[in-house]
C-alpha cells in the first residue's frame, strides 16, 4: 500500500513516518506534502493508494484536498490525522475512512490502516476487471480462476500451484510475475508462497517448530518465514 503524508509540521511528518514504518512491509511511504495544493500535486505525480492528511494546513486545507480528491477517477483512502476533534464530520463528509487524533498512537493507526486495506482490496478486485483471474492448467485443459477464489498460490517446482475454492490447479506464471500483475491481492507469507489475507485463520507449530499458517477453504497448511511471521501475526491481531 503506498501512502502519501500530509502535513504542514515536518517534526509531525516525520512522527508519522516512524509510526508507518513499523506497521508492515506493505506500507511505503511514497511522498509527503506540506499542503492541500501539493497533495494534489503528489497524487498526480505518484500512485498513491492512501494519504494519512492533516486538517489545519495554510492555503488549501485537508478537507478542501479530500473532496477535490473524492472527485478523481481512481481516488485514494483518506484517513485524516489532526489535533483537533471538532472536524470529524466535516471529514466523513469528504469520504474519510477513518479520523486520527495526535498524538496517534501505534495500534490505532494500525486499525486504521486495516480498513483502508481492506478498502483499497474491494476497489483493486474492481479496477482489475479483465486481469482478475489466474489461468491454470486442469485436466488437460485451461482453468480460468477468479481472483477472489483463489486461497493460497505456492511455487513448486517451475510451476505454481493455485489452490482455490474448488480444488488446485498449475501455473506457468511465476509468484513474482502474478504479485506484479496483482499488487496487493496476497501477502507473501514465504519467498515460495502468497496467500488471500482474508483466507488467514491462524498460526499453528508444525513438528519441529515451525510457524504453519491455516487457511479458511482448504486443509493445507503453509510454511511461515521468519521475515514475514510478525506480519502474519499482526494481520491475525487485527480487528475483523
Amino acid at each position: 500500500m503506498r501512502v502519501l503524508i500530509a502535513d504542514d509540521e515536518a517534526p509531525a511528518r516525520a512522527r508519522l513516518a516512524a509510526l508507518l514504518a513499523g506497521c508492515g512491509a506493505d506500507c511505503q511511504l511514497i511522498a509527503e506534502a506540506a499542503n492541500g495544493a501539493e497533495v494534489l500535486a503528489r497524487c498526480a505525480q505518484y500512485p498513491v493508494d492512501l494519504v494519512l492528511l492533516d486538517i489545519r494546513m495554510p492555503g488549501m486545507d485537508g478537507i478542501q484536498a479530500a473532496l477535490y480528491l473524492a472527485a478523481a477517477p481512481n481516488p485514494p483512502a483518506v484517513i485524516f490525522v489532526t489535533a483537533y476533534d471538532e472536524h470529524a464530520l466535516a471529514a466523513f463528509e469528504a469520504n474519510a475512512i477513518d479520523y486520527l487524533l495526535k498524538p496517534v498512537r501505534p495500534e490505532r493507526l494500525r486499525r486504521a490502516l486495516d480498513k483502508a486495506r481492506a478498502l483499497s482490496r474491494e476497489q483493486r478486485m474492481a479496477l482489475l476487471g479483465a486481469d482478475s483471474f489466474v489461468n491454470a492448467s486442469y485436466r488437460g485443459g485451461i482453468l480460468r480462476v477468479a481472483v477472489g477464489e483463489v486461497i493460497l498460490l505456492r511455487a513448486d517446482s517451475k510451476y505454481v500451484e493455485v489452490w482455490h475454492a474448488h480444488g488446485m490447479a498449475l501455473t506457468e506464471e511465476s509468484l513474482r510475475a502474478i504479485e506484479e500483475r496483482l499488487p496487493g491481492m496476497f501477502l507473501r507469507v514465504h519467498r515460495n508462497a502468497l496467500v488471500a489475507q482474508d483466507r488467514v485463520r491462524a498460526l499453528v507449530k508444525g513438528s519441529e517448530g515451525q510457524p504453519l499458517l491455516q487457511l479458511q477453504g482448504t486443509d493445507v497448511l503453509v510454511e511461515v518465514s521468519r521475515r514475514h511471521a510478525a506480519e502474519v501475526r499482526r494481520l491475525l491481531r487485527s480487528p475483523e
